[in-house]
């Protein structure tokens, strides 16, 4: 238990988890003031998180969805597409998924996967690759001109901290249900992945639609530079909250009682 103990800590590499938790709180109010903005304006946020296996994609997702509320702010992490989703445009699985007023949405991986996982691991052509890298700008280019509020982020990790990790997830139970064996071969293809995301990023950075690259060697680290990042692009308005009152109870408080054999374990 101690070794485990040990290795979770070690993923802040110098930042304890207690200064982690510390900078997070504030970070997370301000997300929550975000949360009311957009409901209040009647704006739609899209976060898109992409990167290596290990970066840390699940982690910085929840720590952003932690507080907020779950039918107003979204996780979108979807398996292998179905047979016929294979024979549908690209894009079209994805679609159902974008915010209306008012929400968030946070994909964990995205249509990038076409960029990444799928030209790497030959689960698609080069051809629907080049097809993807050209019509990737011009769909998001659709979104944003209609409103939504797009931002991409790249979890970087060099090649021996995605090892470290691996390894760390072979070893807890409690993390081998992330290994697969795609990941089992992801590992020897590190600069194929490096060689994508290049291709990657020279065809989707663009003006209306930019990546934010973010270090991930260091996870906690870089869970509050995405969030602060995330934070400082959209305008700093805070919406009054309702002042909540409970007015006082009539009569004593009841205790909860049980009908027929019914008892609390």
């Amino acid at each position: 238990m101690a070794d485990r103990k040990r290795k979770k800590s070690g993923n802040g590499d110098g930042l304890s988890k207690k200064e982690y938790l510390q900078r997070l709180e504030p970070l997370q109010l301000e997300l929550n003031r975000m949360a009311r903005w957009l409901q209040a304006m009647g704006k739609r946020l899209v976060v898109v998180v992409e990167g290596r296996d290990t970066a840390g994609k699940g982690g910085v997702i929840a720590a952003i969805a932690e507080t907020l509320n779950p039918r107003q702010c979204h996780v979108v992490a979807l398996a292998k597409p179905s047979d016929r989703e294979r024979t549908q445009w690209y894009f079209q699985r994805y679609v159902p998924h974008l915010p209306a007023a008012g929400e968030i949405v946070l994909f964990d991986r995205s249509w990038y996967n076409r960029a990444g996982v799928e030209p790497v691991m030959g689960f698609c052509t080069p051809e629907q690759t080049a097809a993807f890298l050209k019509q990737a700008p011009q769909f998001e280019r659709m979104l944003v001109d209609d409103g939504v509020l797009l931002f991409k982020y790249w979890l970087t990790v060099d090649q021996a901290k995605q090892e470290e990790r691996f390894a760390e997830r072979l070893a807890d139970p409690m993390k081998q249900w992330k290994l697969s064996p795609i990941d089992l071969k992801a590992r020897e293809k590190y600069a194929d992945y490096t060689k994508a995301r290049e291709a990657m990023l020279e065809a989707t950075h663009t003006k209306h639609a930019p990546w934010a690259l973010v270090d991930f060697n260091d996870q906690r680290r870089g869970r509050l530079a995405l969030i602060r990042h995330l934070l400082d692009q959209l305008p700093d308005t805070n919406v009054p909250q309702d002042k909540i009152e409970f007015p006082p109870l009539p009569g004593k408080p009841l205790k909860e009682s049980f009908a027929g054999k019914l008892r609390p374990i």
